[in-house]
């Protein structure tokens, strides 16, 4: 050592800094298992989660919540580039139309017809199915998919018979006199929308000419509230001929029997029938089940896509009866109206691609267009940002014969989902 020269001794520092060393690379460690963690949906999630889009269905149980909410959260969050129909994508022909529109629905039939499965008209008919083994539960979120506003449409109101004949719906109730109360209320709201339809017309009539809106708006009110008056006394009409006539009477009492039974039994607590929340939440219950070979192919889809993507696959329809059908054929262009829709046989779910960019958008079709070339569905990319599939039971599809056959069910003109999808047309 040269003299003059002062060199700090470091060795008592040693451990210090291989203790420093080792800390550093537990909090490395840490923060990359955060943020695996975090790409996941968790059992239980602390605190608040952050609010999504979409609402959780309605049955979610209370200890599921944040779990969905975190599971919606990787769905709707950020992607880089332009996402949903913005996005530049490459439709695989097994998603696009045959060149005779018609086929893509009669394959369904035909799937339909070769199983010929009993189709749900109601909630009574979908819930006996369910209760005798038909169709099997798919929870709100899974391990690899969630449940993206279904049930979102469902509401609290009273349960009802469809009569598909008639294409009228009758309120259900589990006694006589439970429908002759409901009938005098109904008579009671009767008297008074007439009652108001005369107030808005009197007062429009002592009206001076200078208030011509006024008097516009006021006979406009009084219209819709006799138009009101009209529809309740009509609905109350049919009831009554249903609940006067002794076998309608129990059918009608029956399928209520059969509803409020298995509210009783079903899901993570009892639904009590005579309350709208628990209604909304059972109606919604019913709408999370598939047949079998569906359920599996939407699993086996949705554990491909959350492997390449880390994010739970997005589904938003499965089961329908026909009078949900219905109602969302009203205000859903991407609902078919034909004698057998699709979703009706519990066989088919719907795929939401809204949020996903490009690079995903065509990993998925592809998946899914594999699975057609497999012979084991029957897809389509729809407009409004779905794909919807049907699962053959059979992993096959329907022999020609019986597409022949369906064709003709599935007539021209007929409402098929849209006018549905990507440009082009498969030939096959």
């Amino acid at each position: 050592m040269t003299e003059g020269t002062h060199h700090p001794d470091t060795t008592g520092l040693r451990p210090i800094v291989w203790v420093a060393l080792a800390l550093l690379l537990v909090v490395l460690g840490a923060l990359g298992w955060l943020h695996i963690r975090a790409r996941r949906a968790p059992e239980v999630t602390e605190g608040p989660a952050e609010e999504s889009a979409a609402a959780p269905p309605p049955a979610v149980p209370p200890a599921q919540v944040n779990r969905w909410k975190e599971a919606a959260r990787l769905v709707e969050e950020p992607r880089e580039g332009a996402i949903g129909r913005a996005a530049h994508v490459h439709t695989p022909p097994q998603l696009r139309h045959y060149p005779d529109r018609r086929r893509f629905l009669a394959v369904q039939v035909a799937t339909w017809m070769e199983k010929d499965y009993p189709i749900p008209h109601d909630d009574a008919d979908l819930a006996r199915m369910i209760d005798r083994g038909d169709f099997v539960p798919v929870p709100p979120v899974g391990d690899h998919y969630v449940l993206y506003g279904v049930g979102a449409n469902a509401t609290g109101e009273a349960f009802t018979h469809y009569d598909r004949a008639s294409g009228v719906e009758i309120p259900l109730y589990g006694r006589y006199d439970l429908f002759t109360d409901a009938a005098t209320e109904t008579a009671a709201e009767i008297d008074e929308r007439k009652a108001a339809a005369a107030e808005a017309t009197a007062q429009a009539a002592k009206l001076p000419k200078t208030q011509a809106r006024r008097r516009r708006a006021l006979l406009a009110q009084a219209r819709n509230e006799k138009r009101e008056a009209a529809a309740l006394a009509s609905q109350r009409a049919r009831a009554a001929t249903w609940y006067e006539d002794p076998d309608k009477r129990r059918l009608l009492v029956a399928e209520w029997q059969s509803l409020d039974d298995l509210a009783r039994r079903i899901g993570k607590r009892p639904y009590d029938l005579d309350e709208p929340k628990d209604r909304r939440a059972f109606r919604g219950l019913l709408l999370t089940y598939l047949r079998p070979p569906a359920r599996d192919t939407l699993l086996e889809l949705a554990a491909g896509y959350d492997e390449k993507f880390h994010r739970p696959l997005p589904v938003t329809s499965l089961v329908r009866t026909l009078a949900y059908q219905r109602q969302l054929g009203e205000t859903n262009p991407n609902a078919t109206r034909i004698s057998i829709p699709p979703h009706t046989t519990g066989l088919a779910f719907d795929v939401y691609d809204h949020y996903m960019n490009g690079p995903e958008q065509d990993a998925l079709m592809d998946m899914v267009a594999q699975l057609e070339k497999d012979g084991r569905v029957e897809a389509l990319r729809e407009n409004r940002d779905h794909i919807h599939m049907l699962a053959f039971p059979d992993g096959r599809r329907p022999p020609e014969t019986l597409i022949a056959k369906a064709l003709g069910i599935v007539r021209p003109g007929a409402r098929v989902a849209a006018s549905e999808t990507a440009a082009g047309a498969r030939g096959h």
